[in-house]
Order: C-alpha cells, then structure tokens, then sequence
C-alpha cells in the first residue's frame, strides 16, 4: 500500500487547509488511519486518528478544530483543519494499520504500517 499526503501549504492564522491523503495498492477499509505531524526542532507526535466501530481521536491541542473523516469510495482519507495557529505549523503525515488497534495504542507511530510522504503546513502569523 502507497500512501500519498498532499494538500499543505501557507496559510495565515485562522484560516483553514484540508489535508488528503490517497492511497493506491490498498483499500481503506477496514483499517485505521492515523495523522502525525512534527514541527521544526520537535517530535513527531500524534494528531488525529479513526477507525472502524470507534468514534475519531483527536489529541488536546487539536479538538475542536480538526476534523478526521475518509471516503471509502475513493479511497482517501481527510483532515480538515480550520483555526489554524502558528504552532500547527509542521510536516503533516498520514498513516495506515491494518487490523485491530487498542485506543491505548491509536497515537503510537509504531503501531501503523504505511506512511505517506509527508505535506508541510506553514502558518503565518
């Protein structure tokens, strides 16, 4: 499975980006799909995360104003990302996993199979 990010950009604060996320040699079904991001001179840490029978998981800093959803039917996944800060600003990357995931487990890198690249959101203040 290939997963492609895309959708980063420069975008000033408040405003909005929708992240996608298209994978190809794979289905979406049934797997959860994970966002990370790291920021300049950081760890990369966990955003957002959904899967099947659960409702989404979003990490504090975020709730509220990310949204993860998919379109199984195109095989892509999303992250709306509206009141952008200046402290969203990352290389954002999505993620794969195939079969089943403890809640306790959703925002461990190490637990998914497939990344993508990677899409740099910059956010000017």
């Amino acid at each position: 499975v290939q997963l492609q990010a895309f959708g980063g950009g420069l975008v000033q604060v408040g405003g909005s980006l929708r992240l996608s996320c298209a994978a190809s040699g794979g289905t979406l079904r049934g797997s959860a799909m994970g966002w990370f991001r790291r920021a300049p001179g950081k760890e990369r840490e966990f955003v957002a995360a959904d899967w099947i029978g659960t409702n989404p998981v979003y990490v504090d800093f975020v709730k509220g104003r990310f949204t993860i959803f998919r379109d199984n039917a195109k095989n892509t996944g999303y992250l709306q990302m509206n009141s952008l800060k200046p402290e969203d600003t990352a290389v954002y990357y999505c993620a794969l996993r195939y079969g089943s995931l403890s809640p306790r487990g959703i925002g461990n890198p190490g637990n998914y199979h497939y990344w993508g690249q990677g899409t740099l959101v910059t956010v000017s203040s």
